[in-house]
């Protein structure tokens, strides 16, 4: 397929040389045009607009911070809206379901094109392994056509419903791997307090009820800051305020969420929003402070 692909960041990249690897003919757009070059290199094509990466394209997706980078791509000058014969458009963006649903409507009108709410859970691990899942919302019409590119990085696709149904699922996934996150720095301060090598933590607890993903992958990188971060605090932190949205007009209670979000908005005003969210732990082990905030640009 020819795909356009718009927002080149930590997931965008890994996703469009995954579909470059599956012999699709990609089209980049990114904000920052510097970040397209090495994707160039690899065979991408590079777009001055996002309606120009578009140009005859089977589908377009996105991969963007936030609802409106989303508005702005899509329905701004040289936006993805203004595409005549756009079929689909997949967002990974992980936004308010209310928004996704204004958004789907006013793409469908403006130019016919169907939006595909398609959130992602898996970190760049998965994209570079092709595990992710993706959480799928909209209309069934071009469900098979958007799905054989999205097979090029996600090992497990459910289409959730409609529009804004991928959303509220990937909402939930952030619920519990933001409170499982959350537990694990605790149990490492109680750990260490308790005389603990934390290092053995994780193995001790594979195979037993506690185990779990966050814990095998987190808690190695807790227990020592890590170059490369695998996803910033600030962005689980931004859709755990827009869980909490949710839950208020949806009337949801979510009382240990809401315990959640304090935490990690604490851990954000100590200057980590910019390190990974594995970072939370230097509220519990404040030895560890200072190499989270060189992780996350701030010494």
């Amino acid at each position: 397929m020819t795909l356009a692909f718009c927002g080149l960041g930590l997931m965008g990249a890994p996703m469009v040389r995954r579909l470059l690897a599956a012999g699709h003919t990609v089209r980049v757009w990114n904000r920052s045009p510097a970040k397209a070059a090495p994707l160039a290199a690899l065979g991408a094509q590079v777009a001055p607009t996002p309606a120009a990466a578009a140009e005859g394209a089977d589908g377009a997706l996105m991969c963007l911070f936030d609802a409106d980078a989303v508005e702005a791509v899509v329905f701004g000058t040289d936006g993805l809206a203004q595409v005549p014969g756009l079929r689909w458009l997949a967002d990974h963006s992980s936004i308010h379901p209310q928004r996704t649903r204004d958004f789907a409507a006013r793409l469908q009108a403006a130019s016919g094109a169907h939006w595909l709410d398609a959130p992602v859970s898996g970190g760049i691990g998965g994209v570079e392994a092709g595990t992710l899942a993706i959480m799928v919302g909209g209309e069934a019409t071009h469900l098979d056509e958007a799905f054989g590119a999205l097979r090029a990085y996600a090992g497990n696709i459910t289409h959730m419903g409609g529009s804004g149904a991928g959303q509220a699922t990937k909402l939930c996934n952030q619920t519990l791997v933001a409170t499982a996150v959350v537990a694990l720095a605790e149990a490492i301060g109680f750990a260490e307090r308790n005389g603990i090598a934390i290092e053995r933590l994780a193995p001790a607890l594979a195979g037993g009820w506690a185990d779990s993903k966050p814990l095998q992958v987190f808690a190695p990188r807790m227990a020592q800051a890590q170059p490369q971060i695998i996803g910033a605090l600030a962005t689980m932190l931004k859709d755990i305020d827009t869980v909490a949205a949710v839950a208020r007009d949806s009337g949801a209670p979510m009382p240990v969420t809401g315990a959640v979000q304090q935490v990690l908005r604490m851990a954000d005003a100590m200057g980590l929003g910019e390190a990974e969210l594995s970072a939370v732990v230097a509220l519990m082990t404040p030895q560890r402070l200072d190499a989270f905030l060189a992780q996350a640009g701030q010494t």
